[in-house]
């Protein structure tokens, strides 16, 4: 610190001078006016734009594997939907083959509910199938990655039908006996 005796240190060149004045003394010219940045508390909130779509096909993603296979796990279900429609169809059939399986020797009884739960789930497999492969085609459509769809489509149509067929099967007296340990 000086002291009211001692003169004031000379100040180091553009130490008190304006930008105007360093540039004068530089010899540059003066730039176009730069706006002034507001105070960072003052400033607005502006978001980052959002990035931009693609706007030509080769800037976008192919997806080639995603495609083939999402197409063929959709082929393959459209398989097991066209075998399995068939065997609900024909319930008591089903019914029996399923209590063979299950080591049930007795007859299936439960006709009439199993006729009615078999054509309904026939109609739930053939819908869940037919709207997996409609949101499927759209998704591929935007380009976007599909593979899961099939695979949550087919998941959840196979326990919607699943607890369809579960009420006329343990609705037949055999089968409640069975699992209830009073049956062979």
């Amino acid at each position: 610190m000086s002291t009211p005796e001692e003169p004031r240190p000379r100040p180091q060149y553009g130490e008190y001078a304006t930008p105007e004045e360093q540039r004068a003394r530089i010899r540059r010219p003066e730039p176009a006016a730069v706006p002034q940045a507001p105070a960072p508390d003052q400033a607005p909130y502006v978001p980052h734009p959002p990035t931009p779509r693609p706007t030509t096909t080769a800037a976008r993603p192919s997806r080639t594997a995603d495609r083939a296979i999402t197409l063929a796990l959709l082929a393959y279900g459209l398989v097991t939907v066209l075998t399995a429609v068939p065997q609900l169809l024909d319930f008591a059939a089903f019914a029996e083959a399923w209590m063979e399986m299950a080591g049930i020797e007795e007859e299936f009884s439960n006709t009439a509910q199993g006729a009615q739960f078999g054509a309904i789930g026939a109609v739930v497999f053939a819908a869940g199938w037919v709207l997996t492969a409609l949101i499927s085609w759209r998704s591929l459509s935007r380009r976007r990655l599909t593979w899961w769809i099939p695979l949550v489509g087919a998941i959840v149509t196979f326990l919607a039908v699943s607890s369809l067929l579960t009420v006329p099967l343990l609705g037949d007296p055999a089968i409640a006996r069975h699992f209830s340990g009073l049956g062979g």
